[in-house]
């Protein structure tokens, strides 16, 4: 499992374009409506309210854990904002299966390898749940597990659908507004977690590489 997430993360090197933060024409299943999200994809999050690509960087937060920030970015051209999606260990699910409503996933930040991570720290604008990036290849922990939520009749998660992430540690669904940072990410926006369900809760997998399903997966 890790030399195929090894030669995967190879494949996602070669395939995206670190500068235009497209896809290749290599990378043929990105793009399509509808595409079913697989483990083992790399995606980028759009916030649904205001456009902006679930992002994080090598810098700190200044408060909080000090760990690495996660941001909504205003752009879709940041190769900082691909995410690969991951099973939690310990299942059965493996690169190719598609992802169901209800499923425990964790996110992993392409560049950083840092893994979408929540607790109960302070985030830095609002004072909700804070949301970072922590850990590596070999460091994870329950604090990287989101639990997958589409929103209406949808089985397995697909490109464009509307869905939420909730915090499996704190029950922070994933969460984003137009308050920005003014200095390290100005002009970037607040990601934080909040235990409401509201219309800032909503993401959709918008640009990437999307692998093809297992045809044992869709059976």
């Amino acid at each position: 499992m890790a030399l195929g997430f090894f030669c995967l993360a190879i494949f996602l090197f070669l395939s995206l374009d670190p500068d235009s933060g497209y896809t290749s024409a290599s990378a043929a299943a990105s793009g399509k409506e509808g595409v079913e999200i697989t483990y083992g994809s790399a995606i980028k999050l759009m916030h649904e309210k205001t456009k902006f690509r679930l992002h994080s960087h090598d810098v700190p937060y200044g408060s909080g854990s000090g760990q690495q920030s996660v941001t909504g970015f205003p752009g879709v051209t940041d190769s900082n904002s691909y995410w690969i999606v991951k099973p939690v260990p310990g299942t059965t699910e493996k690169q190719g299966d598609a992802v169901k409503s209800g499923a425990t996933i964790r996110l992993q930040h392409m560049k950083t390898r840092k893994w979408l991570h929540s607790h109960l720290h302070a985030s830095p604008i609002s004072g909700n749940l804070e949301v970072s990036c922590f850990g590596d290849d070999s460091n994870s922990d329950t604090g990287d597990h989101w639990k997958l939520i589409i929103e209406g009749s949808g089985k397995t998660w697909k490109q464009d659908q509307r869905v939420r992430l909730q915090h499996i540690d704190t029950s922070g669904y994933l969460h984003s507004h137009d308050k920005k940072y003014q200095r390290i990410a100005g002009g970037q926006q607040e990601v934080c977690g909040i235990r409401e369900k509201k219309a800032d809760n909503i993401w959709l997998a918008a640009e990437g590489v999307y692998l093809p399903i297992n045809e044992s997966s869709s059976k």
